[in-house]
């Protein structure tokens, strides 16, 4: 049985540090992405701009907090080091089977 290695990340973001709610709702949409709704004459266009996790396979455990593949970690802690005075955050290592891998990623890419 092969053995993944996959990292359970957490966050809690410390509003009162956030210069402005836009400044908030930034690091929310360079971490989950964002729909963009675009009115023209008669008609109303969606566009889905992409987040950091839109990039890799993962499976959000809830609002605020997530599975990675540890593949991904490096980029991961970037963008959260870029934000660490205003979001505290937590990892955890995990290991998982070959079939956990899959039930857990099923809606993702193939995972290996």
């Amino acid at each position: 049985m092969r053995i993944k290695k996959t990292i359970l990340i957490t966050f809690s973001v410390r509003s009162e540090k956030f210069d402005s709610n836009s400044e908030r709702n930034k690091f929310f949409r360079e971490l989950y992405g964002w729909k963009q709704t675009v009115p023209a004459e008669n008609k109303t266009y969606e566009y889905h701009r992409d987040g950091l996790l839109d990039e890799m396979p993962h499976k959000r455990v809830d609002q605020s907090s997530f599975i990675i593949q540890e593949d991904n970690f490096d980029r991961m802690t970037q963008f959260f080091e870029e934000w660490h005075k205003k979001v505290i955050w937590k990892t955890f290592k995990l290991l998982l089977n070959n079939k956990e891998m899959r039930e857990m990623f099923e809606d993702e890419e193939e995972v290996e």
